[in-house]
């Protein structure tokens, strides 16, 4: 974890639903709540502004699986945004780390910010690089 970047933390708890056949969550929740708390990190981070004019959509995913969580297991999230951004994507760091301290997965997830009025990449302003960095 970056300690030199403001962290968002959000807790997550295991349901029946994204139990796999392996009795563990399933990797494509994961991903989910990868998407959850960063959704949650940008609202809460963004002026009502920003949010009404940029939305954000993945390019790229890095997953470490490093422990299984089963049924009704809980974590908490934490999630910070890498370096300064490059144009119109910015790096996101999350870990999910359960009872204990322990890590349950990690990641490093590509963002770019799409302008929703043209619905193209936009270069990401200053105002939103100093409200998250």
């Amino acid at each position: 974890m970056s300690a030199a970047r403001p962290v968002f933390e959000m807790a997550f708890e295991a349901t029946d639903a994204e139990i796999d056949e392996l009795g563990h969550v399933n990797n494509a929740a994961w991903v989910r709540w990868v998407q959850d708390v960063a959704t949650a990190h940008w609202r809460a981070g963004a002026t009502p502004e920003q949010v009404a004019a940029y939305v954000w959509v993945v390019v790229r995913h890095e997953i470490d699986y490093l422990r299984a969580l089963g049924p009704g297991g809980r974590v908490t999230a934490r999630t910070w945004v890498g370096d300064a951004p490059t144009g119109a994507r910015f790096d996101r760091f999350v870990e999910f780390v359960g009872e204990g301290g322990k890590p349950h997965v990690r990641s490093r997830t590509t963002w770019a910010m799409i302008d929703i009025a043209s619905g193209r990449p936009a270069r990401i302003p200053q105002a939103i690089t100093e409200r998250f960095l």
